[in-house]
């Protein structure tokens, strides 16, 4: 392929994903302006299980016990406890869950990398003489014919400095108990304020022994957990950037 060949590819590719951009841009700009002057709307109360892309939760699992009673016992094997209470442990029953992240890191990395290396090759004595009167130029030694340098020089820094900070609580649903009786949970939630919506996301796997008594469970005692906290409307929408840029972002090499 010659080289205007390619040029023109390339030429092209750019020219169709940013048409495909702007179609793209243009169905989410139609959805938009058929929700001018009007509230964002809320997702339909619906079954987690039933949404795309769900698939149920699969872990390593012991082997199952079967439950039996002993003689002249009234404890059954495999409970966790000898009296019945409230707390969720079957699928739909619902929990509290007590989001609490307080993050902060800070680092702070300078790397400095320098390098020099000077090498030179000639030739002396006899050879030397007969190279300089027969083959070299004037002014030219056969003793000095070759001479590499070479220097690098190479500094990097990087700084980070984080600080997050969230507290709130969720109802959350079991939506899967596993062999070995810990319950896979899911809560969502939507908040209104005006033209923007809230959400918060609650997912993972918790133990019953670490619901309380009062059928909560603080998020650092679930397993896998996906805590996800943000926002749609039109304060959301004015703090990114416009489709078009972030495709030129994407595509230009500078």
């Amino acid at each position: 392929m010659t080289v205007a060949s390619l040029s023109s590819h390339r030429a092209t590719t750019v020219l169709g994903s940013l048409i495909l951009a702007s179609v793209l841009a243009g169905c989410g700009a139609g959805d938009r302006l058929a929700q001018v002057g009007q509230q964002p709307v809320l997702n339909a109360i619906q079954d987690p299980t039933t949404t795309a892309g769900y698939r149920p939760v699969q872990m390593p699992m012991p082997e199952p016990q079967k439950a039996h009673y002993n003689p002249n016992s009234l404890w059954r094997s495999g409970n966790r406890a000898f009296f019945e209470d409230q707390r969720a442990k079957q699928v739909g029953d619902i929990l509290t869950v007590v989001v609490t992240i307080s993050d902060k890191a800070e680092f702070d990395n300078t790397t400095n990398r320098s390098r020099t290396d000077s090498s030179s090759a000639g030739t002396g004595g006899a050879l030397g003489t007969a190279l300089d009167t027969i083959f070299l130029p004037a002014g030219v030694s056969a003793s000095d014919l070759a001479s590499v340098d070479s220097s690098t020089d190479f500094k990097g820094s990087g700084s980070v400095d984080r600080k997050e900070s969230l507290e709130t609580s969720v109802a959350a649903v079991v939506l899967q108990v596993l062999p070995n009786g810990n319950l896979v949970i899911e809560g969502r939630q939507e908040v209104r304020v005006n033209f923007e919506v809230r959400e918060l996301v609650v997912a993972g796997i918790v133990r019953p022994e670490d619901i309380t008594s009062d059928n909560k469970i603080a998020s650092e005692k679930i397993a896998e957990a996906r805590i996800g906290y943000g926002g749609r409307g039109q304060i959301t929408d004015v703090q990114q950037q416009r489709y078009g840029s972030q495709v030129m972002d994407i595509l230009l090499p500078f």
